[in-house]
Formats: structure tokens, C-alpha cells, sequence
């Protein structure tokens, strides 16, 4: 009797083991179906890259007295003519752009929009370095802040006529003050038009 019961056990332990180690997908016949795209079925579009809560309040709290473009330019800050199109007019720190290392709380770049009756307003930070070896196919030195990696190394952009041309750099927007709906460190903001 003991035998038998023991036996029963087995069997029945081998059935579920195999309708176990059967593939998942086998219940759903359309899994199977050559139409369909199966890499698709779990595809998920991941978020854009964000900074924590805490991570914005250190920020925003190192930067909105650069709200007053005043204080921006009395800090070191240069003024741009050249509006640009997703970006607005940049206020360059050259001290800060040519130091070697990265802070958080001290960015490179003033990223201003047109506000109302002919103002300026803050609407992001840019963090700026220039690659070290100058060369696009290489990326050792990359920067990262807050763990996110920035952009580049790309070619540098357009300038005002008469000032020194733009190295190899990277860079990572970080939109503060504006909203960005591509994303709080998107390139581009699409919201930002020029006069």
C-alpha cells in the first residue's frame, strides 16, 4: 500500500514538474502565431531621465537668485545675443567653463527665456565641459551629474561673430524653472521659441 501511494507521489510529482517546465508562452496560442512580434509584447518606452526631489531642491536652491539676471551678470555670468531656438539665450560663466571639475551647486550656463514686456526669465542650467582629447569617438572623460551621464562629446554649436570657437564638449540641460515636457534634462525644450 505504502508502495503504491509512493509511486502515485512520483507520478503525480513528474506531471507537475513537466506542465511546469513547459514554456510560459505555450498556454497563449497567439504567442506563437509567425505575425506576431514577440520582442513587442513586453516592450515598455522607459521615462525620461529626472532628477530626485532632493536633487532639485539643492539646485534650485544654489540658482533662483540667478532669477534676477542682474545678479547673474554680477556673478560672472556673460550675456549671448544669439537666441536659440529650444534652448534660449545662454549667460556663459567663462571661470566656471574652464574649471576642470563639475559642481553641482555652480553652473556653467544661464539658460534665459523672453518673459513679458520685454523681460528675460530663468528657465533652466546648462552644465558645460569641454572633452579632453577633442575627439567625438571617445568618451573616457564624460561627466556625469547626480549619476546622468551628459551629452556628447559633440561639435560646438554656433557662435556670436568675433568670439573664439566652441571645443568638443559635453553637456546636460537641466530645466529648472520651465517646464520641459522631453523631459527635465532633454536638450531641447519645445516650448522655448526666439523673437
Amino acid at each position: 500500500m505504502i508502495t503504491r501511494f509512493l509511486t502515485a507521489a512520483v507520478a503525480a510529482t513528474c506531471a507537475l514538474t513537466s506542465a511546469v517546465a513547459e514554456p510560459a508562452h505555450a498556454a497563449d496560442p497567439r504567442l506563437d502565431h509567425p505575425r506576431v512580434d514577440q520582442t513587442r509584447l513586453d516592450h515598455t518606452t522607459p521615462e525620461p531621465a529626472r532628477l530626485s526631489a532632493a536633487q532639485r531642491k539643492v539646485l534650485i536652491d544654489a540658482t533662483k537668485r540667478f532669477t534676477d539676471v542682474d545678479e547673474a551678470i554680477a556673478t560672472g555670468y556673460l550675456p549671448t545675443e544669439l537666441c536659440t531656438p529650444g534652448m534660449g539665450w545662454h549667460y556663459l560663466n567663462p571661470k566656471l567653463a574652464a574649471a576642470p571639475a563639475i559642481d553641482p551647486v555652480w553652473p556653467e550656463v544661464l539658460l534665459y527665456v523672453p518673459g513679458p514686456k520685454n523681460s528675460i526669465r530663468l528657465a533652466g542650467i546648462e552644465y558645460f565641459k569641454a572633452d579632453a582629447d577633442g575627439n567625438l569617438t571617445t568618451d573616457p572623460d564624460r561627466p556625469t551629474l547626480f549619476g546622468h551621464p551628459f551629452d556628447g562629446p559633440m561639435t560646438g554649436h554656433e557662435v556670436p561673430a568675433g568670439a573664439p570657437p566652441m571645443p568638443v564638449h559635453y553637456d546636460l540641460h537641466v530645466w529648472l524653472y520651465l517646464t520641459n515636457p522631453a523631459g527635465q534634462l532633454a536638450p531641447d525644450n519645445p516650448r522655448i521659441t526666439c523673437p
